[in-house]
């Protein structure tokens, strides 16, 4: 049972240790450039392609939500005629 123990204890240690894992490289300062520049777009849209496909999609959610909405309040406030 100690064995077991202290295997787990060595297990535990190797997995928390971060002498393994990778470097990732620091891109806030090229971040910080491209959003920073002053070209016209809009901070929300300088992100690229993902952020335009994001802002669309948010957008034609919007839309389309409040077209429902109003929809759905006409039909509340008139209610169908019961022969």
């Amino acid at each position: 049972m100690l064995r077991n123990l202290l295997a787990l204890r060595q297990i535990a240690q190797r997995t928390i240790s971060t002498a393994s894992r990778r470097q990732i490289e620091n891109k806030v300062p090229e971040k910080q450039k491209l959003f920073q520049e002053d070209n016209g777009i809009p901070v929300h849209l300088k992100g690229g392609i993902a952020d335009a496909l994001l802002y669309r999609a948010t957008m034609m959610l919007t839309v389309g939500g409040t077209a429902y909405a109003i929809y759905q309040l006409a039909m509340a406030s008139f209610p169908k005629k019961q022969d």
